[in-house]
């Protein structure tokens, strides 16, 4: 009993840690992406885009990789696995509801890295509105779906 209650406190203590995350811009320049403005939007744009791969390998992980594991590459950091988020997707064969998902799950990505992610009042990822530009979000999006590509 005394052990899980240890276990219990120690994964208490881990996500107030990830809890009081403060966004904080990468140290990335979006060169050689097309640039988006200031008005979001709800596709990504970069898709296939290999600058946009290599850029948002960089911006990950200065941004994300502290939550959200390191290249991409682990279930074990204490935010959730971002290589899952079109995983169902991949299960559609039809090619126009598959486009239709990947831009639900686009449109939720973006809401996600704008507002952040504040569940009972409690940050548990900060927003990044204003910190990360869009054109470094959609970068970020693209290295961890080839991410998820790789590990299959």
């Amino acid at each position: 009993m005394q052990k899980l209650l240890v276990v219990l406190f120690t994964a208490f203590l881990s996500s107030l840690a990830a809890a009081n995350e403060v966004a904080v811009a990468p140290a990335v320049e979006a060169d050689g992406l097309p640039p988006l403005g200031a008005t979001w939007l709800s596709e990504n744009p970069y898709r296939g885009n290999p600058v946009a791969l290599a850029i948002g390998q960089q911006a990950y992980n200065q941004a994300c990789a502290r939550c959200h594991g390191a290249d991409a590459s682990t279930n074990a950091a204490p935010a959730p696995d971002l290589r899952n988020l079109n995983r169902f997707c991949k299960r559609i064969s039809d090619a126009e509801l598959n486009a239709a998902c990947r831009r639900d799950n686009d449109a939720w990505f973006a809401k996600s890295v704008r507002k952040g992610k504040i569940i009972v009042g409690v940050t548990h990822m900060p927003p990044w509105q204003g910190v990360l530009k869009q054109e470094l979000a959609w970068a970020i999006q693209v290295f961890f779906e080839s991410r998820a590509e790789a590990s299959k």
